[in-house]
């Protein structure tokens, strides 16, 4: 495979390898939304959790999408993706029509009147965060992947197929890749 984290950056997909079985991160994908010398911050795209935005944010009653799991950093925040940086103050283009954050009251404020529809904001609880280097680290150790971030990976409900398809989307050994199980003994 070849060495990736050099074009490592915000608005970046990171594939967890075959390789990497740690729980948090196991066939993930995540989107990198900040990438600089203090570290990473990115969330994790393919980890829908079993309750509704409307059941666990207030102010979003309209949301009847799951709440996604965007990492084990301080689950006890809200954090969103969105495609209208158009209307919502503060947001941060991450890739070209793709925002991060923003004001959240203006947000609630939008989709409750119309002008945003709820399938353009996916809602993470908590991100994936790494410090200094450590992201280079474990590129360094084959643990990640990467690939072109797009809209429409991120606001698919594909969950379950997003890393295989993703994986495989890079073409040549990564179709092999893409394709092993998810225990590596298990062939």
């Amino acid at each position: 495979m070849t060495n990736e984290f050099e074009i490592l950056k915000s608005g970046k997909l990171l594939l967890a390898s075959a390789n990497l079985l740690e729980s948090n991160f196991k066939r993930t994908v995540l989107l990198i939304c900040e990438h600089n010398d203090e570290g990473s911050i990115g969330f994790i795209l393919n980890k829908p959790m079993e309750f509704k935005v409307c059941e666990a944010i207030s102010g979003f009653d309209e949301i009847d999408e799951p709440l996604h799991m965007g990492g084990p950093v301080q689950v006890d925040t809200v954090h969103f993706l969105h495609t209208r940086g158009d209307v919502v103050d503060a947001a941060v283009e991450v890739v070209a029509g793709l925002f991060w954050g923003g004001d959240k009251e203006q947000l609630s404020y939008l989709i409750n009147t119309g002008v945003i529809k709820p399938s353009e904001v996916r809602f993470f609880l908590g991100y994936a965060g790494w410090s200094a280097g450590q992201l280079e680290e474990e590129f360094e150790e084959g643990a990640w992947y990467t690939a072109d971030a797009s809209s429409e990976l991120i606001f698919t409900d594909e969950y379950e197929r997003m890393w295989s398809r993703t994986v495989r989307s890079k073409g040549g050994e990564y179709c092999y890749v893409a394709n092993s199980p998810e225990l590596p003994g298990m062939n």
